[in-house]
């Protein structure tokens, strides 16, 4: 097997994610064939793979920081939580059930076969692997049956480092308490790291010698708190955003986007591409006067789109969507928040709850059927002739790359996008018809297409799209997104490098 590294935590957001990211960028420019690995990861910030496999969002960008395409190998359990329904579990990219918690602890042995099965092929493919675990390793009351943590570990023979979140509070009793809980398996931890440190470093040092003293193992880095990453998050639990961009625009006038906050929002990330445009303010609300007064509301994808949609109902978010549509307002749904901006929605398989048929909010002319079959794919898209984002003459975004995770199908008046699939969708028909997507009315509109706004010049457009509403001028298209998300990638991996103690960690690694 190739060598590995893994990266614990003491807990959830102690930054374990980006500090992986941050070491696949450093192993990359040290020329050496690293790749990420996370057995297991519990998100609904999803991406799906060039073979149209499901990972964690987090894996994906963990590969991208490694320069490296992603793959389902790299993330080969991600479960979606689903409310009461329990648990989506995803095998290998593709989804296998939906399941209570006591079901997949009875599962798990089918899912530690296909743990080892990804880091052997992984293994076989790259030079380093840099693991990154989930939670904290002590769980006591799961550690006969877990398969991110320590037996992910122990599998791959790998040394640990264990993160402890400083900000948070109680980071050196985390730290002991971590290893106290493990007993033997502490054996497998090498040293520790220190995240998210804005104090005087003067009163933390007799912290990092007692620790030391108490456990024999060395804190071999403190890393700043760093705000503003520019980077994607991998959970929901820091939604309220301003620009992580000091841009400067004529009259400093903001476009307000506001997204719908909903209770199992999903894929999120969709829209920290409008955090780096200059004139935008984007927030996440469930106020309706934030909603009634913005330029643009966004509602954004759900894992369980019926619930949420009966949770933004009887908050009477519907009727402020409605009000800001009669506005004027820019109405755009995704995914999840396209279903609800239709008008009707069946679960007649009570795929995600026991409600058959939903009126939705009736903004656009379209239906919902969940069915049994996931539509996992990448997509490239076509507006079509005559969209209201082609009238101002511009042509050139028409090829737009994205990709689509959703359980339902939408028919009615389709017609927004003509696109392609990779690899084709089983539930299509191999036809030569072409297929399409989206709905519009007035200024309404919605698309399954994760990821569009990631299309610049298409983002922009949406944006000046506001702006002649308010009778502002338009902006030219100056940001862009992947480059701003790459030298991101770069910055992070700088601070780490400075930061730790990156010849002890080859040492262990035994580079």
């Amino acid at each position: 097997m190739s060598k590995a590294l893994m990266i614990q935590g003491t807990g959830s957001g102690t930054g374990k994610s980006l500090i992986v990211t941050a070491l696949c960028r450093i192993f990359r420019d040290m020329g050496i064939n690293v790749a990420p690995f996370k057995a297991q990861n519990m998100a609904l910030n999803s991406y799906i793979t060039g073979d149209g496999g499901e990972i964690g969002r987090a894996q994906a960008l963990q590969a991208e920081a490694a320069r490296i395409a992603p793959a389902v190998d790299m993330n080969p359990i991600l479960l979606k939580a689903s409310g009461d329904m329990g648990s989506q579990v995803i095998v290998h990219g593709k989804v296998h059930a939906t399941m209570k918690a006591r079901e997949y602890y009875a599962f798990k042995k089918n899912a530690w076969q296909a743990v080892k099965a990804s880091f052997k092929r992984l293994s076989g493919r790259y030079d380093l692997i840099v693991m990154e675990g989930a939670g904290s390793p002590a769980e006591i009351n799961l550690m006969d049956v877990d398969i991110v943590n320590m037996a992910a570990a122990k599998y791959a023979k790998a040394p640990v480092i264990l993160v402890g979140d400083i900000d948070k509070g109680g980071v050196f009793a985390s730290l002991y308490g971590t290893v106290k809980l493990l007993g033997k398996d502490s054996r497998h931890i090498k040293a520790f790291i220190i995240n998210k440190f804005r104090g005087d470093f003067g009163i933390l040092k007799p912290g990092l010698e007692m620790i030391k003293d108490k456990t024999g193992k060395q804190v071999i880095g403190v890393l700043p708190y760093i705000k503003n990453i520019g980077l994607p998050e991998e959970d929901g639990l820091a939604l309220q955003r301003i620009s992580n961009f000091e841009f400067q625009i004529s009259n400093s006038v903001k476009i307000k986007i506001v997204v719908v906050r909903l209770q199992y929002i999903a894929n999120f990330t969709d829209f920290d591409p409008f955090v780096c445009e200059p004139d935008v303010e984007l927030v996440y609300s469930a106020n309706p006067a934030d909603i009634e007064n913005a330029d643009i509301v966004i509602i954004p994808g759900s894992k369980n789109t019926i619930k949420d949609f009966m949770l933004l109902k009887e908050a009477f978010l519907d009727k402020s969507i409605k009000r800001a549509y009669s506005k004027g307002v820019q109405i755009i749904g995704m995914c999840g928040g396209y279903q609800m901006l239709g008008r009707k929605i069946y679960d007649l398989h009570s795929v995600e709850s026991n409600h058959k048929e939903i009126n939705g909010i009736g903004l656009l002319n379209i239906e919902t059927n969940f069915g049994k079959n996931k539509t996992t794919c990448q997509t490239e898209a076509e507006l079509i002739e005559g969209s209201w984002l082609m009238a101002h003459g511009n042509k050139n975004y028409q090829l737009l790359k994205g990709y689509e995770i959703h359980m339902g199908e939408s028919s009615g008046d389709i017609g927004l996008f003509k696109i392609n699939r990779f690899p084709y969708s089983p539930i299509d028909r191999l036809t030569d018809s072409p297929i399409f997507d989206g709905s519009i009315n007035g200024n309404c509109w919605g698309t399954y297409l994760h990821g569009i706004f990631e299309n610049d010049l298409f983002r922009r457009e949406v944006i000046n799209s506001a702006r002649r509403k308010r009778g502002l001028p338009p902006v030219a298209c100056t940001v862009r997104y992947a480059e701003i998300k790459d030298r991101a990638i770069d910055s992070l991996a700088g601070v780490v490098r400075e930061n730790i103690g990156l010849n002890y960690i080859k040492k262990v690694i035994g580079l």
